[in-house]
């Protein structure tokens, strides 16, 4: 891991932390921010919801993705987490933002302005595979390199097959020659 990922993980990982333990510790506030957007899904669910638990779930979760992330294990899975969690809190916390007054219309607009700022650099983080390689371009060459290594042996067991052949004809001739010959 480079030097710049080593601080800039835990950097990001630092405000979806304290986000959770802020969520455990007051579930309650929680539970009344999700509730709305609960109250739609819940029609779709085919199981109950508990707001309360819902939020300790997300709560735990960020905690938990967060720690990941900040020490690089898992580190671009729980940035996808993070990244989901990230955009429900960005929708909960923008529908259920004050905005009767100037100022609470500015920080509603802040507020925004800063969770979609987390989202873009915990997505960014997610696709992030610290220089190595994708899965797919590692198959590709592993494939191309399989048919070379085909098409290498495949000359080799030609050359080797001729030159056999060769010899071959050359003891039937000698053996035909001196057969006649005797």
């Amino acid at each position: 891991m480079s030097f710049t990922r080593f601080l800039a993980r835990p950097m990001l990982a630092s405000s979806f932390v304290v986000a959770g333990v802020d969520k455990l510790k007051n579930a309650d506030d929680t539970a009344t921010l999700l509730s709305p957007l609960l109250r739609r899904a819940a029609d779709s669910l085919p199981f109950a919801t508990n707001d309360k638990v819902v939020a300790r779930v997300i709560g735990g979760t960020q905690i938990g993705a967060g720690v990941l992330f900040g020490l690089g294990k898992f580190a671009r899975l729980s940035a996808t987490v993070l990244t989901v969690v990230s955009a429900l809190n960005t929708f909960v916390e923008w529908r259920s933002a004050d905005i009767s007054t100037k100022e609470g219309r500015n920080a509603r607009r802040n507020q925004l302005l800063k969770n979609i700022s987390l989202s873009g650099g915990i997505l960014l983080a997610s696709v992030d595979r610290d220089g190595k390689p994708s899965l797919a371009w590692r198959a590709e060459h592993l494939a191309a390199d399989a048919k070379k290594s085909a098409t290498h042996l495949g000359r080799d067991v030609k050359k080797s097959t001729e030159k056999q052949l060769r010899k071959a004809d050359k003891t039937v001739r000698h053996t035909v020659d001196r057969a006649v010959g005797a």
